[in-house]
């Protein structure tokens, strides 16, 4: 495991231009510099010459008072894509358990407190949320999050909980570390997670984990539907074996692929 960097190693500067470039979003697509420096916990100063760098260097535009983020900045995630080189690997497996589920299938990794979606094959919109690659999503509420939680080493899952009570973003919502701590144990016992309308009222997810060839977790699959349509026990009883076929199926032909 690398050393951790000492102050003499940490760059601040680089920093607070990645937590400028992480304040934009859907919500908050285009911004002010005050928003800016609002939004990241920096000085005006500071945002504004972030903002004039990321905009030479062809990350950022300036439509007069307004900032928003360019395509080129997409080249910074493309890279742990193509080596990840999961979507690749997956993508007709996932195209297939489409097809055989009428469900939407999406892939994710683990970016604590949130997992990142990596790989997806809609059907339907089921989701208020729109979803694509780089989509983030709470790890504490979602059942990729779970089957991610669950690999995680004893120490690094302690400190994760410890950062909780966590957010509510339904009254399902599992918020108390030592109830998600249960659920994380559950999770390990049985290789699957199933969350019932934690994330968004109405929705419904099951999820297994893709492993390594050092059988570690690398990501996790998943199965959405919707709660009215689709029983807790159908979900279980129908959905969960082709999903747990699938995930072995791509965790085996990403091995073979030479990825670990």
């Amino acid at each position: 495991m690398p050393d951790r960097p000492t102050r003499t190693d940490y760059l601040q500067s680089l920093e607070r231009g990645l937590a400028v470039l992480q304040v934009f979003s859907k919500d908050h697509a285009r911004l002010t510099l005050s928003d800016v420096a609002r939004l990241a916990g920096i000085t005006r100063a500071t945002a504004r010459r972030i903002l004039l760098t990321l905009e030479h260097l062809g990350h950022v535009r300036a439509e007069g008072r307004l900032f928003s983020l360019t395509p080129r900045v997409l080249s910074l995630g493309f890279g742990y894509l193509s080596s990840l080189n999961l979507w690749e690997v997956a993508q007709p497996y996932m195209e297939q358990l489409v097809e055989q589920t009428h469900e939407s299938c999406s892939a994710a990794t683990l970016d604590l407190p949130d997992i990142v979606y990596v790989a997806r094959v809609p059907t339907r919109r089921i989701m208020t949320i729109a979803l694509g690659i780089g989509s983030r999503l709470p790890a504490h509420s979602t059942s990729m999050g779970r089957v991610l939680l669950a690999d995680l080493p004893d120490a690094e899952l302690d400190a994760f909980l410890a950062t909780g009570p966590f957010a509510a973003a339904t009254e399902r919502t599992t918020t108390d570390p030592e109830e998600l701590r249960t659920a994380v144990r559950q999770v390990r016992e049985q290789g699957w997670s199933m969350v019932d309308q934690e994330l968004e009222t109405g929705l419904r997810s099951i999820s297994a984990p893709i492993r390594g060839a050092d059988g570690r977790t690398i990501a996790a699959l998943n199965l959405a539907a919707a709660a009215p349509r689709i029983g807790l026990d159908e979900l279980r009883g129908q959905f969960l074996p082709p999903l747990l076929t699938t995930a072995d199926q791509i965790s085996l032909a990403f091995r073979h692929s030479g990825r670990r």
